[in-house]
């Protein structure tokens, strides 16, 4: 027998001893102990007689990933490779420079430097453009690649070579790398005298900690009310969306109860510790990018009749991850139970346990979802996220808005603005006057701006239809004068929808003098959920009204 084979061999052998110390049921032992053997030798004959050379580490986690799609998106295989990446997803930490750093027009660009860590303090400016990296040139290199080359060890020394707007000569910055923590709450502050906003983005650790001292502190510059901000939060660690139920909730309430299919892996979890505040009026601010964490804090202020939920319905993620160890230091995060929040609804949207014939999923059907109540007696569902008090219909921006969003070029003006002038005034008040728009729309002038609309897209289709089925001779002529009059027009087009392009405007330059803060607090006037959970909070009898079910 073959070294080689005696390897595979070891390998049938070992699972099927794994499979003996495994709590599976033993009519599906053998059907395991089978379909090992056949993944094995299969895995063997491809490696040694597929007639070009293959990458055998790339097969196998291509293999695996692929057998983790039939379960959800959720259940991943993590190898060696990624473990760091998962850290910081899971830890808010790494080691780096503290930038966001993505490719714009294929160049290595910084979005925004974190304020007071080291690409902030070494000077870097959201738009720098970063060629080398220890003399390394970053063309052609991927997104990842480059994410390797920026992180590493703390106090490890790196040399950037910068490009900038405001300068001819490319030049090189120094710095040192340090463990980077990125906050869950980015920031907090004060819509108006009475009313406190804190924006919450991640539940990795310590984000109920983050959350209690940015209440506190806000009560102390005055806050009698609160706006949670938990759009786009994909969630995190479900112990942190205790604590953060903790802050608004009394010491030794249930906050959610998982059920799997071990025993120990079905548990309640309870507040530990007295609440910041019980009893401040409270809007919870949801989106369709509100997940997992996101919408057990969500769905526990509704159940407990806590605070108004205001914005458009949550994702609908009611499933628990957990990681377990493999060989070689990889890991596989795989789902080991479903959550229920105390009204005792699951708000998990999709069920990946009975799939069609295609392997499709669907969304749970209206009529199999099934009603609950809040602590007053207010009626919600399961099966399909949160829903929240009030609706606010999610804003849908002009395509000529997002074509200059798509395209960087509201980014890169916001980059020559800076340049051009030194300060501005305070992001909540700082607007772009009539005269400074016309003079982006005429820095616009010689740019391709493309785009269609939606109404073009209806024509083209119109038309596609009229030759199938032979009517466009016929009509022709009526197409075509309708194509005309629809036909967009970009310096229309920035006139008709001035309002919304200058608010994009406004907040990316907000940005380049007040960082991330400085982007918020320029949408406090226009932000339509901030407007409808300022309006709910300072109309008290409605707010009491709706917590009642009135």
């Amino acid at each position: 027998m073959s070294r080689k084979w005696k390897i595979w061999l070891g390998i049938a052998v070992l699972g099927t001893g794994l499979v003996a110390f495994n709590p599976t049921p033993p009519d599906r032992t053998f059907e395991i102990v089978k379909n090992l053997d056949i993944f094995a030798t299969l895995y063997k004959e491809v490696n040694s007689y597929y007639v070009d050379e293959i990458n055998p580490a790339q097969l196998m986690r291509t293999g695996i990933e692929s057998m983790l799609k039939t379960l959800d998106p959720y259940t991943t295989y993590i190898p060696e490779d990624d473990i760091e990446d998962y850290r910081t997803m899971t830890t808010g930490e790494y080691g780096g420079i503290g930038a966001v750093v993505n490719k714009k027009n294929g160049i290595s660009t910084v979005i925004m430097p974190y304020e007071g860590y080291p690409a902030d303090l070494a000077g870097l400016k959201a738009g720098d453009q970063i060629l080398k990296i220890n003399g390394i040139a970053l063309e052609g290199k991927s997104s990842d690649e480059i994410s390797k080359l920026l992180k590493g060890q703390s106090d490890s020394k790196m040399v950037l070579t910068i490009r900038r707007m405001n300068k001819t000569e490319l030049f090189d910055v120094s710095l040192s790398r340090e463990r980077i923590t990125i906050d869950n709450v980015p920031y907090y502050g004060m819509v108006n005298e009475s009313v406190g906003y804190l924006k919450l983005t991640d539940f990795t650790t310590e984000a109920g900690s983050e959350v209690r001292n940015a209440v506190n502190e806000l009560k102390e510059d005055g806050a009698t009310k609160i706006i949670l901000d938990l759009r786009g939060n994909p969630g995190g660690l479900l112990e942190e969306a205790v604590n953060v139920s903790n802050v608004f909730v009394g010491k030794g309430r249930e906050v959610v109860t998982t059920r799997g299919k071990l025993n120990n892996w079905t548990k309640t979890y309870n507040t530990l510790d007295e609440p910041a505040d019980n009893e401040i009026p409270l809007a919870v601010l949801v989106s369709n990018g509100s997940a997992s964490a996101s919408e057990i804090v969500s769905g526990v202020m509704q159940d407990y009749d806590r605070g108004v939920l205001v914005g458009q319905r949550t994702f609908g993620k009611g499933l628990v991850q957990q990681t377990r160890p493999l060989a070689y230091n990889s890991q596989l995060k795989v789902t080991t139970a479903k959550y229920y929040i105390p009204s005792g609804r699951c708000i998990q949207a999709i069920d990946y346990s009975h799939r069609n014939a295609d392997g499709s999923v669907g969304k749970v059907p209206d009529s199999l979802k099934t009603e609950f109540k809040t602590q007053s007696g207010r009626i919600v569902y399961d099966g399909g996220g949160v829903l929240p008090d009030i609706e606010v219909e999610a804003y849908d921006y002009a395509p000529i808005t997002y074509a200059l969003m798509s395209d960087d070029l509201i980014f890169d003006y916001a980059t020559k603005y800076y340049y051009e002038h030194p300060e501005i005034e305070e992001a909540k008040s700082f607007t772009l006057s009539d005269e400074e728009y016309s003079e982006f729309k005429e820095w616009l002038g010689d740019k391709d701006v493309k785009y269609t609309t939606q109404v073009e897209n209806d024509i083209d289709g119109l038309i596609k239809s009229a030759k199938k089925e032979k009517y466009y001779d016929d009509i022709a002529e009526q197409i075509e004068a309708l194509r005309k009059e629809t036909l967009h027009n970009k310096d229309q087009d920035l006139v008709t929808f001035k309002n919304e392009i200058k608010m994009l405007l406004e907040r990316e330059i907000a940005g380049r003098y007040y960082y991330q803060g400085g982007m918020i607090e320029s949408m406090f006037s226009e932000d339509l959920e901030v407007l409808a959970a300022v309006g709910i909070l300072n109309d008290n009898d409605r707010y009491q009204k709706i917590l009642k079910g009135k």
